[in-house]
């Protein structure tokens, strides 16, 4: 009993549940909409879904662990507070400008999905994400050590949201209402993450006076030049990301229809369930790496390497069992029209080796201030599996943009680190690092 609630108090307890709630809520929802709708609505849902995560880099400018980093380096609480602030009122005005923009193309390509109720449900969408501007106040919070609460409150959000979806499909209502529930979602993450910060956050260093509470009026050109400046590498690294993350389910629907987009979703969604584990994990031991780091360089390489090493090996396993019990999975969850959904899952699953390990390498760059790399293998990634995609999907449809998942994602999440020459040499050292910890300049500690 003592271990049980020792496990349930733990920050990254806390935060995978937060995760792994909302992923496996998304699992299960795919499953009752697949059931109960069919592939060709689960492929609308599915692509729907796909252009909001479009939105994701709009909305999060690359701020997230670089505005705590920045942070971090400012003499007094004013600063920072002014530099949270800033980067915030950032986030919040370009989601709004991206919402309008991601509209505009989304109904370019697929004006035909602008008709009955999700005339309005997408726009509510797309404008309603940019309050996850506000979960620049979750990263401060976590910064200051404070986790599990936000993490329960996204939790229990998300299990309301789940409810009500199911509740409503139901009660026999569409893909809209789904999509309408999703942009409300949005809505209170965003304002309960605000909440909790004027509740929880601590003063800033050594100041003993709190923060008063977020105004635009505290926006300073100078802070949202310097973030930008120095997010400009990440967000847009961020934007080809989340294309050759999410673009195979957007270009099947318009090669292939909405039916074979479906298929593929069902499959894919199994398979990215997993990816809540380095996703988490990451965020709980950035700031451990982070202070690893500002300590001494043979030290933080022992970490990263430690960390490296525990999320490969699960990610091994975790492809190993599905690719082996993919039939059972399929026919027991989806059935027997979704049966070519099992190959595309025993070929899609071994992304997960790489995707674990990209995750902690992200937050490496970010570390290291390499921000242009993440940009170059992202974007590297993009155009091979659209390339390949292009070439694939009308020749082997769903399964070839299995293969053209897997491959684009080894390339941008590992094998991206042998082209550069600073890279290169960090591998090297990450292998041969050894317990004797020097600082940044070499000198032994």
């Amino acid at each position: 009993m003592r271990l049980l609630k020792k496990l349930l108090q733990a920050r990254a307890t806390a935060m995978l549940g937060d995760k792994l709630v909302k992923l496996t809520a998304g699992a299960i929802l795919t499953i009752f909409v697949a059931r109960m709708l069919g592939a060709s609505e689960l492929g609308v849902y599915s692509i729907i879904m796909a252009w909001s995560a479009f939105l994701v880099p709009l909305t999060s400018m690359g701020l997230n662990n670089l505005v705590v980093r920045q942070m971090t380096k400012l003499p007094t609480g004013q600063a920072a507070m002014t530099m949270l602030y800033t980067a915030v009122s950032i986030r919040l005005l370009l989601g709004l400008l991206g919402g309008g923009l991601m509209l505009g193309l989304f109904y370019l390509v697929n004006p035909e999905l602008f008709s009955g109720h999700l005339s309005y449900a997408i726009p509510l969408l797309f404008v309603l994400q940019a309050f996850f501007g506000f979960l620049l106040f979750e990263f401060y919070l976590n910064y200051q050590g404070t986790f599990r609460t936000s993490a329960y409150v996204k939790s229990i959000i998300s299990l309301a949201s789940f409810g009500l979806k199911l509740l409503l499909l139901y009660r026999g209502f569409g893909i809209a209402s789904l999509i309408l529930v999703f942009a409300l979602e949005f809505l209170l993450v965003g304002l309960a993450q605000y909440v909790i910060y004027r509740k929880k956050h601590r003063p800033f260093k050594e100041e003993q006076q709190r923060w008063p509470a977020y105004h635009p009026k505290h926006f300073r050109l100078e802070y949202a030049q310097q973030l930008l400046k120095r997010s400009a590498w990440l967000w847009l690294s961020g934007i080809v990301s989340v294309i050759y993350l999410k673009i195979d389910i957007v270009m099947l629907g318009s090669i292939a229809g909405t039916e074979q987009a479906g298929i593929y979703a069902a499959a894919s969604r199994l398979s990215e369930l997993w990816y809540v584990f380095p996703a988490t994990l990451a965020v709980r031991y950035y700031p451990d790496m982070l202070k690893a780091y500002e300590k001494s360089w043979d030290g933080y390489l022992l970490k990263l390497r430690r960390f490296a090493l525990m999320f490969f090996s699960a990610a091994l396993a975790i492809a190993v069992m599905m690719s082996l019990s993919a039939e059972w999975i399929i026919m027991l969850l989806f059935g027997e029209a979704f049966s070519e959904a099992i190959t595309v899952l025993r070929i899609h699953i071994w992304a997960g080796c790489f995707i674990f390990v990209r995750y902690l390498i992200g937050q490496h760059l970010v570390i290291t201030e390499q921000e242009p790399l993440s940009l170059f293998s992202h974007g590297m990634g993009a155009l091979l599996n659209v390339l390949l995609n292009l070439w694939w999907i009308p020749q082997y449809g769903i399964v070839g943009a299995a293969w053209a998942t897997l491959i684009s994602y080894a390339y941008a999440s590992f094998f991206f680190l042998f082209f550069a020459k600073s890279t290169r040499s960090q591998l090297w050292q990450l292998l041969k690092a050894k317990k004797t910890a020097t600082t940044h300049n070499g000198q032994s500690e």
